[in-house]
């Protein structure tokens, strides 16, 4: 499809992470303080739940609160390993809450997110249908998280095959911001199984990136997200910061690849004229 074709003018794909994805809350922040407003989203894991809260019509900060008042890191449920150490039944409930309508069609915004089926071995991208299942599906981090059971197939965290959905959406806007959250490097002393199985997913879930990044057209990836692990929800305004500061300090380099001040004047005018 030539860009000048594409419908929308920005889109924006949101990585896995778990709490780390609370950076995506940040980054939607300040480019909101500038006047961008994706308009087609895609994520997989944290990333998709961050992502379909934004396509549902709520403000990044109205996310934020959300996921401080859920205090998602006390809402898991721990019970005894069967097919996983952890399941998501209240993060369903809070989806049900705060979203309507369990179907896709129900967003105010195109929204992609992305599966990995262990039958087949393969990665799936979700976009129509039934919503809830697919977004937990894609949250359900194999092992800690228990897997989603639908129509008799096996799904889990799409992060183990593309944890950086940008192809879905690349062809569908003319602009991709893609804002990955798991930067990796030289790491010690990883003992207990809890730092053992971080470093595992840390790891495999780079190597299918590569790609993804390189067909964004502007890439938020900060160094220090690295100093968080999976379950960091306590730390929300932190992580929150961190994204929010590295895309405001950022705004100009992005400014050099659009027309910045044209998209602001052009909100501006949107803002009068519905007033």
């Amino acid at each position: 499809m030539n860009q000048n074709q594409n419908p929308y003018k920005f889109g924006i794909a949101l990585s896995g992470g778990g709490a780390r994805g609370i950076l995506h809350i940040g980054v939607l922040e300040a480019l909101r303080k500038y006047g961008i407003h994706p308009e087609i989203i895609s994520g997989t894991s944290m990333g998709a739940l961050v992502g379909v809260f934004y396509a549902s019509g709520m403000e990044p900060l109205q996310i934020l609160d959300l996921v401080k008042s859920s205090k998602l890191h006390k809402m898991i449920n721990w019970k005894l390993p069967t097919s996983g150490l952890l399941d998501l039944k209240k993060a369903r409930s809070i989806l049900e809450k705060n979203i309507p309508e369990d179907d896709f069609s129900s967003l105010k915004k195109p929204f992609y997110c992305t599966v990995s089926n262990l039958n087949s071995g393969l990665t799936e991208t979700k976009s129509s249908g039934k919503l809830f299942q697919w977004v937990l599906a894609s949250a359900s981090i194999p092992v800690i998280f228990e897997p989603q059971m639908i129509d008799g197939t096996t799904y889990v965290d799409g992060g183990l095959f593309n944890n950086l959905p940008a192809d879905c959406i690349r062809n569908q806007c003319r602009f991709l911001i893609g804002v990955h959250v798991n930067r990796n490097g030289q790491e010690e002393n990883i003992t207990g199984f809890k730092s053992i199985a971080e470093r595992t997913f840390r790891l495999i879930f780079a190597k299918n990136v590569h790609e993804s990044l390189a067909i964004c057209d502007f890439v938020i990836d900060p160094p220090q997200t690295r100093l968080f692990n999976t379950f960091d929800f306590g730390k929300a305004d932190e992580i929150f910061k961190i994204g929010f500061d590295e895309t405001e300090q950022r705004i100009l380099e992005l400014a050099d690849l659009v027309d910045l001040n044209g998209i602001i004047q052009e909100r501006a005018y949107r803002i009068i004229k519905d007033n």
